[in-house]
């Protein structure tokens, strides 16, 4: 793999880590972000500031040692674990999971007897995935997670197209029970944490109360106002996909480094194959366009082709906590936010052009959407094809046209996320390009496009796509 880290600007580090030391603590206040932590790769080196308060309640500090949640960047992680069982022979990404999982269960068995590690790497397994049972703090939380699939309603076969599966990455962590012997915690522990010398990671609750901690914080009541979240993490089950996993933001960027290098620990250790770094930043489907994901999704990563080089991805959120990681392995360059609350995407987007600038001279993120470039609102026959109801086990997603031809979209949160989320009001949308709606109004600057997919014979669409695919119900 190419390493051209030479093709950067020279930007001294002394230079970055005091210009991010002036610009985190101004752009956190102008977006209502009680704290945060942000660090940059660059020719080698990791610069890293933090601004803000850990907890509004206790007031205390943000450091460079600080340990933020880093939600489902986690699956980044666990995508690392399955590709070195591939480096030892261990496992065939084509083989069906049956393989080396032979009770693993869904409400479809041909879809549960032919799906592969290679779509679940690639959320193509086609099995709705957004279950997050608590099944205890034992040991076992996995294993008993995954035979709790055995009801999930498959969306479509196996590989048909993308729909984002945190499910699917608890399953893999299952794999890599199996295949090692061992909890998954202990894996992580064992094979990537020692590994790569990191110091300041925590795979859950128990190891991150030894350091200085970040709490997540939740808007509620008709102001809007911050308050620090009722619970710290999801439940341990959900590890694999994103539940507990904390880290200083230097100790992220290291594993973005040991991505960037090959494969390779700073100590020069092998953590990875070059052959398997190479694979996970391949593409292996295209996603709908919704503005907030990659345009393509590799082997646990999100993929974009920038003016500068191939951008490979992902983004977390927790209850209250919300993290953000951008690479671009050619030039040896990773940036990464951590937070805790407030208008993060609007802080990440200010963040990461500012410092790409500074980096490439080159803007390197695609334009946002932008609903000035919405159509005008549709006819009944054409508004036909989005109105409707679109169901899922943890969302509703209902589409309407009122008198006036305004269509409105209004989510709803259902299950037991429904009392960590705030009730969503219905929000105006308006066509956007072929096959897609977008918020009119948006938050923070930022404008979700919902994509929607397949056509029926009458012209009215199957899903709705939000990052996943949403079955039309009604």
């Amino acid at each position: 793999m190419a390493n051209t880290q030479t093709d950067t600007p020279a930007v001294l580090p002394g230079e970055l880590r005091s210009w991010l030391a002036d610009e985190l603590p101004r752009l956190i206040e102008a977006h209502g972000v009680p704290g945060a932590a942000a660090g940059v790769l660059v020719g080698g080196e990791i610069v890293d500031v933090a601004a803000g308060v850990l907890n509004l309640s206790t007031r205390v500090e943000a450091d460079t040692d600080s340990l933020f949640q880093i939600g489902s960047i986690t699956k980044v992680w666990t995508a690392t674990l399955v590709t070195q069982l591939v480096d030892e022979g261990l496992l065939d990404l084509d083989a069906p999971v049956r393989e080396y999982l032979p009770d693993f269960r869904v409400a479809d068995e041909s879809a549960a007897a032919a799906i592969t590690t290679r779509q679940l790497l690639s959320h193509r397994a086609g099995f709705e995935g957004d279950l997050f049972t608590d099944t205890g703090r034992g040991d076992d939380c996995v294993e008993k997670f995954v035979s709790g699939l055995a009801g999930m309603p498959q969306l479509f076969e196996p590989g048909g197209q993308f729909s984002y599966n945190n499910a699917g990455y608890v399953l893999l962590g299952r794999l890599v029970e199996v295949l090692r012997g061992k909890p998954y915690d202990q894996a992580l522990t064992e094979h990537l944490i020692q590994p790569l010398g990191l110091t300041h990671t925590a795979p859950g609750p128990y190891e991150a109360i030894l350091h200085r901690v970040a709490q997540g914080h939740i808007a509620t009541g008709e102001d809007g106002a911050l308050v620090a979240a009722p619970v710290w993490a999801l439940a341990r089950s959900n590890a694999p996909a994103g539940s507990s996993l904390a880290m200083r933001a230097a100790d992220l960027l290291a594993f973005a480094r040991m991505h960037v290098e090959g494969g390779a620990a700073a100590d020069g250790g092998r953590v990875l194959s070059r052959e398997s770094v190479a694979a996970m930043q391949e593409p292996a489907v295209e996603v709908p366009y919704i503005g907030l994901l990659g345009e393509a999704w590799g082997l646990g990563w999100e993929i974009d082709e920038t003016p500068v080089g191939r951008m490979v991805s992902h983004d977390g959120s927790t209850i209250g906590q919300n993290a953000f990681l951008r690479v671009i392995p050619e030039l040896g360059v990773a940036v990464t936010l951590l937070t805790n609350g407030g208008d993060v995407y609007a802080l990440s987007r200010a963040l990461f052009d500012a410092v790409f600038d500074r980096l490439t001279g080159t803007r390197v993120l695609a334009p946002a959407p932008d609903p000035a470039d919405a159509g005008p609102d549709p006819d009944a026959e054409t508004a036909a094809r989005f109105v409707g109801t679109y169901s899922a086990s943890v969302m509703d997603v209902v589409v309407t046209q009122d008198d006036d031809g305004a269509l409105w979209l209004q989510p709803s949160i259902k299950g037991e996320l429904a009392a960590l989320a705030p009730a969503q009001p219905a929000e105006r949308v308006a066509p956007y390009g072929e096959h897609g709606l977008i918020q009119v109004e948006g938050t923070g600057g930022v404008h979700v496009v919902y994509a929607f997919l397949d056509p029926g014979d009458d012209g009215r669409y199957r899903f709705i796509h939000t990052s996943r695919a949403l079955p039309r119900s009604a």
